[in-house]
């Protein structure tokens, strides 16, 4: 069928509502490796700008470190540039599982199965584990990619109240009549920055013989005394059942994910899981990259401790400058607007002095939550917060709202 008129007129309006509301998002070109100086062509076919990025997912800074890139060319010479296949018929190498070995040593757990990215772990995992004689109870503020997967599963669906122990207990007291009930929690929550209550969450599911999934891609490799997530964080490393994770932030920053746990509900990912099943293997070039991180960061804490620095003297600054932001221990710092049209200014005031960070709005968090989400990396040296905070006091001077606390912001906002 042809797209006629209407059809585009429709979209089209639906557009322009978006961009009237300030919900429209915009992307920024950058010319360069990802790192903690880029160079950004924004608008579109403006001049190249060279700015210092703190809105990355490259926590350990490792997205362009040589020892990873030269691995990656050694990958790729010796394995190739994709394989044109599926993991069950042809698409397996010995590097692929060499990295999934690495993962649950890493990890903690006994078995890894590699996926695409993290989002087709999430969207694999349930159907293939779960039917309608089981329940999901997840925390309302689980990533969108997990909401994703429990809609693809017959399962039935509970919420909590975003880490609410009690509210979780009753649900689980609840639906005791399940086959099995399964606790879904992120470990860092991505637009927070703040972390679950694994250990609590971890003697509920003792309590009332249930299971606990966790995605932890926002921790993998930092959050910990040695960098392995949530669940060492939480003192529970070996406690949780199936862990999703990605090779796409700290891990690397490419693409790839895994589902890592008991090597029974790996093993039925392996059998059911769609998402595996049905997309080519991860490239052996990115598998040849990933061994390598888990060879840098298994040596040593210092970028993970690097980081935790980071992450404590950003959020010094910004307190000091009168700044609303969520607490929280990891390099995720949320700066709260709560006004849409407000956060695309601020960031594109940001971009001007030099600060690259982007707005976050409806739909990517709930109406009347706008904000800048800050995250640090080893990348950056104390030189590039100190630049980063003078721009983000003088936007902020210029908007009014420092010194504003949520309560402010939110009738500023309309909210």
């Amino acid at each position: 069928m042809a797209f006629i008129d209407a059809f585009r007129n429709r979209y089209q309006t639906e557009i322009d509502g978006i961009k009237a509301a300030g919900l429209f998002k915009e992307e920024r070109y950058i010319h360069s490796p990802q790192s903690s100086d880029i160079e950004v062509e924004f608008p579109a076919g403006s001049k190249i700008k060279k700015c210092i990025n703190i809105c990355a997912n490259n926590y350990l800074g490792l997205s362009s470190h040589p020892e990873v890139i030269a691995a990656a060319h050694a990958g790729l010479d010796s394995r190739g540039y994709g394989m044109s296949s599926v993991r069950f018929i042809c698409g397996t190498q010995d590097i692929h599982r060499e990295l999934e070995n690495r993962l649950t040593e890493f990890l903690g757990t006994e078995d890894t199965l590699l996926f695409p990215s993290c989002m087709d772990a999430n969207a694999g995992f349930f159907e293939a584990c779960l039917n309608e004689q089981d329940v999901m109870i997840a925390d309302r503020l689980v990533h969108a990619s997990i909401v994703d997967g429990m809609r693809l599963c017959k399962a039935m669906q509970d919420t909590f109240k975003h880490s609410d122990m009690g509210h979780l207990e009753e649900k689980l007291q609840e639906h005791m009549d399940k086959r099995s009930r399964m606790i879904i929690t992120d470990g860092v929550f991505s637009m927070d920055g703040d972390m679950a209550k694994l250990d609590e969450i971890v003697e509920l599911a003792e309590k009332y013989d249930a299971m606990v999934f966790l995605d932890d891609s926002h921790a993998s490799g930092f959050i910990g005394r040695t960098g392995r997530g949530t669940h060492e964080h939480c003192g529970v490393l070996g406690k949780i059942d199936v862990i999703t994770t990605t090779l796409g932030k700290a891990l690397g920053g490419a693409s790839g994910g895994c589902v890592s746990g008991r090597r029974e509900l790996v093993e039925m990912c392996r059998q059911r899981a769609r998402p595996f099943l049905f997309s080519n293997s991860v490239a052996p070039v990115i598998v040849a990259g990933a061994l390598k991180v888990m060879e840098l960061i298994t040596a040593t804490t210092e970028r993970r401790d690097k980081l935790e620095w980071n992450a404590k003297y950003w959020r010094g600054l910004l307190k000091d400058a009168g700044f609303d932001i969520k607490e929280g221990e990891s390099p995720i710092v949320p700066v709260m607007l709560y006004d849409a049209k407000l956060a695309q200014d601020f960031a594109r005031d940001l971009f001007d002095e030099g600060i690259y960070a982007v707005g976050f709005f409806f739909p990517v968090v709930a109406k009347g939550q706008a904000r800048i989400r800050t995250q640090l990396s080893a990348a950056h040296e104390k030189h590039h917060l100190d630049v980063a905070i003078e721009a983000f006091k003088k936007v902020g001077e210029k908007h009014a709202v420092l010194g504003l606390g949520k309560k402010e912001l939110l009738a500023r906002a309309g909210a």
